[in-house]
Parts: structure tokens; sequence; C-alpha cells
């Protein structure tokens, strides 16, 4: 899917499709929405993790987490072309928007 993503936002284009998508890469390709964890975010806390299994920690004893910073991006560009109208109160609250 990430190596065809830029492909797969111009089909749903083309078919009047909205495409929402979990990688924000993907929004500069044209997708309309992208809701997500926040790579930077995974990369920090991976890093962490690495830390600790340096230090001597045993992988198998480190906890399982979950996201909890997520991202939502917008953009406006595939949104006028589909026809859509995107809510100011959905615009104000994305971390990003793409015009």
């Amino acid at each position: 899917m990430f190596s065809g993503r830029t492909e797969t936002a111009r089909l749903a284009l083309k078919h009047g499709l909205p495409l929402m998508v979990g990688l924000p890469e993907n929004a500069d390709s044209g997708a309309l929405m992208v809701y997500g964890p926040s790579r930077t975010d995974l990369s920090r806390r991976a890093a962490g993790f690495v830390d600790r299994i340096l230090k001597g920690a045993k992988p198998a004893d480190l906890p399982i987490e979950q996201a909890t910073k997520f991202e939502l991006v917008i953009n406006l560009r595939t949104a006028k072309a589909l026809g859509l109208t995107i809510p100011p109160s959905l615009l104000v609250r994305a971390d990003r928007v793409i015009e």
C-alpha cells in the first residue's frame, strides 16, 4: 500500500471516492484525510526500547505499548477536487492542513 500510495489516491479521486488512510505521507500523495499514530512519537518511543535493550533488558520482558499520540492531516486540494466542504470545526482540530 505504501509504495502504491500515489496511484491509490489517484484512482480514488478518479472514481470520486474519498480516501482516508493512516500514514501521513498518503495525504501528500492525494488522500483526503489521514488519521493515525504520530510517526515521530513512535520513533522516539522505539529509541527508548533500543536504549533499554542495549543496557541489558530482555526484549521479551519489555511491555507492549499502544500509540498515545495521533495526527490528523486534511488535504483541502483533494476535498475541492471531490466537491467536498470540510467543516471548520474539523479543520481547527487538524494537526496539518494541505491547501
